[in-house]
């Protein structure tokens, strides 16, 4: 089968073809139809510091992806063949304390789709059976291939109470423009994003953002004042894993407020510890979805009227994957699928 694989230490991927995957036991063999590109698997590119040390070469890449069930494991019971699924891409143990308690998204053993297993980026995966999300029929394959990242989005989103509150998002990347999505359709008050592309404010402000920010061009603090804010943000999301706004995030943040990161640093952060501690901050570390009621819940705002089908700006051809991450190297596009 044709697959995009990370062949060892350095730039790039490699457009290869390996043998296609044969399911364990419990496991499922999954049919590919669309994947969507990461920020991960920008990481993973251009292995920079945090690839090196999470990624396992060889690995097929991606975690994004939606597909149907072609084959299952001789004891796999709850997933039928012709069941169209998205993975969940973090494959934990089950035995750990986290996972005997329910709490699946903590585990300390996660092994992740595309990063140290073989993923989605190819015409065959394989995954366990109990990552396999089936999807509804009122979902479409191309929202239900960015299920992942709007998990993301959700579980960051919904970690708090946004009622009446106001918003500050740092990153304006496909889940940060979702982010600003839920955090209007769940009642947020005021929702600023920044971002140093104009046209990610732009789609941002498109799916509910009050205000669009660059960094540098703008100051916050004006911002704040012309909406009415005096005392500060009470809830704060940083998207982006650059240190410069998570310093913004924790100076301009209310005393009490919520702070949630789930943006990826490539090295470390100098932050103002006394911010948090004088300030009384929440901050909340996310990665990934809660699993699965994340996915339930993503699901069901999709089905209330939230709208995030237009972060998917291209279409792609797996064997045109150079051209695809071209376009995220340089800032431009939003969510981009690779079709198989």
């Amino acid at each position: 089968m044709k697959a995009l694989v990370k062949t060892g230490p350095g730039h790039g991927f490699s457009l290869s073809e390996i043998d296609r995957p044969v399911p364990r036991s419990d496991e499922v063999l999954i049919k590919v139809s669309h994947a969507a590109i990461c920020g991960t698997d920008l990481h993973i590119y251009e292995w920079d510091d945090w690839a090196r040390d999470a990624v396992r070469t060889p690995v097929v890449v991606g975690h994004e992806f939606v597909g149907t069930v072609v084959e299952i494991g001789d004891q796999v019971e709850q997933i039928e063949i012709g069941t169209r699924v998205a993975g969940e891409g973090h494959v934990t143990c089950g035995h750990c304390r986290n996972c005997r308690a329910g709490k699946g998204h903590l585990c300390r053993n996660t092994i992740s789709v595309g990063i140290q297993r073989d993923g989605g980026f190819a015409e065959y995966v394989a995954i366990p059976a109990a990552n396999a999300y089936p999807v509804p029929a009122e979902v479409p394959d191309e929202l239900a291939a960015i299920l992942d990242p709007l998990g993301n989005a959700v579980h960051t989103v919904l970690s708090f109470d946004l009622v009446g509150e106001d918003v500050l998002i740092t990153g304006a990347g496909p889940i940060g423009q979702m982010a600003a999505a839920i955090c209007r359709h769940v009642g947020a008050r005021h929702i600023v994003i920044t971002d140093p592309v104009p046209d990610r404010l732009r789609m941002a402000e498109r799916l509910g953002a009050t205000r669009g920010v660059e960094p540098g061009e703008n100051s916050l603090r004006e911002v704040m004042a012309t909406l009415g804010m005096i005392e500060g943000f009470d809830v704060a999301f940083e998207m982006s894993g650059s240190p410069a706004a998570l310093s913004d995030i924790l100076s301009l943040s209310n005393h009490g407020a919520k702070v949630g990161l789930l943006g990826l640093f490539s090295g470390s952060a100098m932050v103002d510890l006394n911010n948090i501690i004088f300030k009384g901050l929440t901050v909340k570390g996310i990665y990934g979805r809660e699993m699965f009621g994340t996915w339930y819940k993503a699901v069901s705002l999709l089905n209330s009227g939230l709208a995030v089908q237009p972060v998917i700006t291209h279409r792609f051809p797996l064997e045109q994957y150079e051209a695809a991450m071209a376009l995220l190297r340089a800032g431009e596009g939003g969510k981009i699928l690779l079709e198989l």
